[in-house]
């Protein structure tokens, strides 16, 4: 089954060069060229991948991310930008973004790229991925030790599933459990990794390679 995506880009042209490189390797379900304009799209038609550019007329892609994961936490978010700047680059990551690459890319690694992130892997430019694993190195509020023995192992399984895009009635459903403990379990993640949304939960178990 393609993949279903949307395109996130101010620039029409490149968006029109974007659909005709991936060509029928994706189904494109939306395009928007906004914050404004993407935000209500990406809930509405709830894709496997967004293909997001860091720069719009309104705001920066990690405003689209943080606006949409705590209620569409099954979609996957790619970055594709001219930028390779640090700053860019660290900024979309941090929101959640599961790779960047650069508009540089060809149109067969770029689905192939898409086909990653959607299973869940996270993919970057060669030259990209070094100063992004020393950014989180550096940025670890908490060793990945340290927090982990803080969780139960049922609490580590419900915060991998969490963190995969499932919801608590599914979780309970995998787990044999009820939708009320899976959301004490949530509580008690929280409180013990000092978080306070289930977004907040995806980015540190990916920041802690648990998924």
């Amino acid at each position: 089954m393609k993949r279903r995506v949307v395109l996130v880009d101010d620039h029409t042209l490149f968006l029109a060069g974007v659909r005709a490189e991936l060509g029928d390797a994706v189904e494109i379900v939306g395009e928007a060229g906004s914050v404004a304009e993407a935000v209500p799209l990406i809930k509405e038609v709830d894709p496997d991948v967004v293909l997001l550019d860091v720069h719009l007329p309104d705001g920066s892609g990690d405003a689209v991310i943080n606006a949409v994961a705590d209620d569409r936490p099954g979609v996957r978010f790619l970055a594709l930008s001219v930028s390779d700047a640090a700053e860019d680059v660290i900024a979309v990551i941090r929101a959640g973004a599961r790779g960047y690459v650069t508009k540089t890319i060809s149109g067969e690694d770029l689905a192939a790229a898409i086909e990653r992130v959607a299973s869940g892997d996270a993919v970057f430019s060669p030259r990209l991925a070094g100063f992004v694993l020393d950014a989180f190195r550096a940025g670890d509020r908490i060793g990945p030790d340290e927090a982990l023995d803080e969780l139960t192992p049922r609490e580590r399984e419900v915060l991998q599933l969490i963190a995969r895009g499932y919801m608590y009635k599914e979780i309970a459903a995998r787990l044999h459990l009820s939708v009320k403990t899976i959301e004490s379990h949530v509580s008690s993640v929280l409180r013990k990794l000092q978080l306070s949304t289930r977004h907040e939960l995806t980015r540190w178990a990916t920041q802690h390679r648990l998924v």
